[in-house]
């Protein structure tokens, strides 16, 4: 998995490429230690864009899922965009569609925190 990380205002887009899944033969960082750095340089709004994600595991639900809590206990917000298809079904089989805010596209997520 690899992570580009984009700032738009104070909103912090996160660009996923890869499978987000446990392997312990590397030792990069996972995606919620990636958010926790963000919250340490004060950024609370992160939008995490999965167009590039193909798969994801238990382990990649519950990086999602820790994140989202990380970032909802600091008063920030969590958004995917672009989420595929397959995915989705997986997020609807977890549940975390009822919990997280997802969107078609990144402008669209992007242009969610002007209203809140």
């Amino acid at each position: 998995m690899d992570i580009k990380i984009s700032d738009h205002n104070q909103v912090v887009i996160m660009d996923i490429d890869g499978e987000i899944v446990r392997n312990p033969d590397i030792k990069d960082a996972t995606l919620h230690q990636l958010v926790k750095s963000q919250l340490e340089r004060g950024k609370r709004d992160i939008v995490l864009n999965f167009s590039k994600v193909e798969f994801i595991d238990s382990f990649g639900v519950g990086e999602i899922l820790a994140s989202h809590i990380s970032i909802h206990n600091l008063g920030g917000k969590l958004k995917l965009c672009r989420i595929s298809k397959k995915l989705f079904l997986i997020f609807q089989v977890t549940m975390l569609n009822r919990v997280l805010e997802i969107f078609d596209d990144c402008e669209s997520a992007l242009k969610s925190f002007e209203k809140a």
